[in-house]
């Protein structure tokens, strides 16, 4: 993760590299709905590539990149933070389901007690873990 000018200063990151995970809060950047007026009309249902795009579910059932809004939500591990490069300070991440230049809006740290809840329930897809696909 690289910052824009204005946001690079490593006070930001102070206390982030006792974090093995963050949260990133970004923009679905290329794959934005664009139409003839700024109004694009969204779709209650999509169509999930994992049930084999055939069924039906409303969109905020899915992780469908085709949303009411362009936000994406990822949890990724914290690989390494640099501190003094010539781009500022760095965070290297692993496991990201985005593409290199997504505009990244915010960054919180993984919180073991609040974001993990290992009795939760994962709908659709813990019918599908036999065809779950390893992120790397």
């Amino acid at each position: 993760i690289v910052f824009e000018p204005a946001y690079r200063n490593p006070e930001a990151l102070r206390g982030l590299e006792a974090f093995s995970h963050i949260w990133l809060i970004w923009e679905f950047s290329a794959n934005m709905r664009r139409g003839a007026s700024a109004e694009v009309e969204w779709q209650p249902t999509v169509r999930p590539p994992r049930l084999g795009g055939n069924t039906h579910l409303g969109v905020f059932a899915t992780r469908s990149p085709f949303r009411p809004n362009p936000l994406g939500l990822s949890c990724v591990q914290v690989a390494e933070i640099e501190q003094d490069t010539p781009d500022g300070p760095i965070i290297h991440v692993k496991g990201a389901d985005l593409m290199d230049g997504t505009p990244i809006y915010d960054i919180k740290p993984y919180i073991v007690y609040a974001d993990s809840h290992p009795d939760a329930k994962s709908g659709f897809v813990d019918s599908l873990a036999e065809k779950r696909l390893e992120v790397i």
